[in-house]
């Protein structure tokens, strides 16, 4: 399969296999939600998308640090301001301390705005002897386990566009608009937060800089720059439902390339990264940056093969490998993959996800993952770069700003007793606010060193 863009179209995806795809009922409703959707604005820009390719150019050497984190599956029903806020929150508090803490500039790509779809295992599902399909996302059909609900209905496509607009306008609003200033390091940190020992290494550190950015006026130089006033926040999702990501892909008028502007960065997932599918065929000839999630089963020859075929130039912020290996096989599987990636000089970003491969079922019947395992991944990738002599160039968190009771351990040490006091998630355990607090000041260490 010949990487060549003279040989991509936008639609060239639907002559290969393309999975994880709904079973839409109505093929004309289909046709005219996506026709709906190719008339309406690009939901992010493509000079926002080349200024994240810039930066995650600097991940590749370790001159940055890349933050990606957010929601598991977004809901419809959660797109409110108090949660997009508190996951705002927490994302810039961690982005705080690890360039503080672990002196490193961080690039924040959010699993926001557009994290509606999601990949199963199965097309269909069973309870108590009823067969139903599987809920898809909220992009797709509705969770509720009833007939009518499990229906894919393209117009939910065109709801999760509204949603992501939405969400999006009050991200931009809040990192532009004085919220993400630095001299609001202090009200960012919650009530719960402050009542736990990540909560009061976090208040120390916030007043450090308080006092750092008080000296820099008291010298003179003002703090009302966009560097000290304003922040950049960056989307992302998986671009699984392709239809949709076909309906949003515009050409620059500028440098005549085309651009995915559903999000700045998409990703590939595990089970949808086949070198001749149709997922990994549409995203080779859009321009944005590219995710690829790798578990422990890889094949080092397909993941060459990926390489070449999305990032054939080799361009530094295109391809970021997001490894998904789970504590007790990331010591095993990912020295072999960092030696053949430098042997054969591919710049990558090289991302850990310390949480999908780390889930387990607790005995009350929760699905959940434990803290210390999610750290001991961490830990273990960033060993094993430095031990190979590679960049860990980030991390890719499934969390929330929320206080919830999702993953087990951390600080507050919860328990499996206590997961269901406020388990929240329609989909995968998530690390709460003090939790992803907590990994961030460890990851700052390991930076720092």
């Amino acid at each position: 399969m010949s990487s060549d863009p003279t040989n991509w179209t936008k639609s060239s995806w639907k002559n290969y296999t393309a999975l994880q795809q709904p079973n839409w009922p109505d093929q004309a409703a289909v046709e005219k939600a996506i026709n709906d959707l190719s008339v309406l604005p690009p939901l992010v820009f493509a000079g926002e998308i080349r200024s994240l390719k810039q930066l995650l150019a600097k991940a590749v050497t370790g001159d940055a640090f890349l933050l990606q984190g957010g929601d598991c599956s977004e809901n419809f029903s959660q797109v409110t301001a108090p949660n997009i806020r508190e996951t705002l929150k927490v994302l810039l508090q961690m982005a705080v301390v690890l360039t503080y803490a672990g002196g490193k500039p961080v690039v924040k790509v959010g699993r926001i705005a557009g994290q509606f779809a999601k990949p199963r295992s199965s097309d269909t599902e069973t309870i108590d002897g009823v067969e139903l399909p599987s809920y898809r996302g909220d992009m797709v059909n509705r969770s509720e386990f009833t007939e009518d609900a499990r229906i894919p209905n393209p117009k939910y496509m065109l709801r999760g566009y509204n949603m992501a607009a939405s969400t999006l306008n009050l991200l931009r609003a809040f990192t532009r608009g004085g919220f993400g200033s630095l001299q609001r390091v202090q009200a960012w940190n919650q009530e719960f937060v402050t009542q736990s020992p990540m909560g009061r290494s976090y208040d120390r550190l916030a007043k450090q800089i308080s006092q750092a950015i008080r000296f820099m006026e008291t010298i003179g130089i003002s703090s009302d720059t966009p560097q000290i006033n304003q922040t950049q926040l960056f989307t992302s999702h998986e671009a699984l439902l392709l239809q949709y990501e076909e309906a949003l892909t515009r050409q620059d008028h500028i440098t005549d390339n085309w651009y995915d502007c559903s999000a700045h960065m998409l990703w590939i997932g595990e089970r949808t990264r086949q070198v001749d599918g149709a997922h990994v065929e549409f995203l080779r000839g859009v321009h944005n940056p590219l995710g690829v999630k790798l578990g422990p089963t890889y094949d080092l020859d397909e993941v060459k093969k990926l390489v070449e075929k999305l990032n054939p130039q080799n361009e530094a912020g295109r391809l970021t490998f997001i490894t998904r290996f789970g504590m007790k096989k990331v010591e095993k599987v990912l020295p072999p993959l960092l030696r053949e990636m430098k042997k054969e000089g591919f710049k990558i970003v090289w991302s850990c996800d310390p949480m999908h491969a780390n889930t387990y079922t607790a005995k009350s019947g929760h699905k959940t993952r434990n803290f210390n395992d999610i750290l001991s991944e961490i830990t273990c990738f960033f060993e094993t770069h430095w031990s190979e002599g590679t960049v860990p160039g980030g991390v890719h968190l499934e969390m929330t700003g929320n206080d919830v009771t999702e993953c087990t351990g951390g600080a507050h040490n919860i328990v499996d007793e206590e997961l269901a006091s406020n388990y929240m998630t329609s989909c995968d355990p998530r690390l709460n606010a003090e939790q992803s607090l907590e990994v961030a000041f460890q990851i700052a260490d390991m930076i720092r060193s």
